[in-house]
């Protein structure tokens, strides 16, 4: 296992992630081939069988599809519908514990922006 994966996901997770970052970051477009397979396990150095469990559910998902005999490649709307789980997930994950945490902090939401307005500026 290369030092780009970590401990904190499983493997097949993190390759999944790493492909959806490049469609949201448009490095990877609509009707782009992705890496194959055999490409994927030689960059991370990891099982075949890994790779394609994070491929395959990202097809599963509707942001892939196959093309038989040539390879996977991004679906048409796979950056809006990745955008949308992204954005839900980030509420879920980190702005709903922060505000928690803030109200228990007696935090207002003015107190919060100026939080963030100077974190911004570092």
């Amino acid at each position: 296992m290369t030092s780009l994966l970590n401990d904190k996901k499983p493997i097949y997770a993190q390759i999944k992630d790493w492909l959806t970052d490049q469609i949201i970051d448009e490095t990877l477009e609509v009707h782009d081939k992705i890496p194959s397979t055999n490409e994927i396990v030689t960059y991370f150095k990891v099982n075949h069988i890994t790779v394609s469990k994070g491929v395959t559910q990202l097809v599963e998902e509707g942001i892939l599809y196959k093309k038989r005999g040539v390879g996977m490649f991004v679906e048409e709307g796979a950056r809006e519908k990745l955008l949308t789980v992204r954005r839900e997930e980030f509420v879920e994950d980190y702005l709903k514990p922060m505000l928690d945490e803030a109200k228990k902090l007696e935090l207002s939401k003015s107190d919060i922006q100026k939080l963030i307005d100077n974190r911004g500026e570092k």
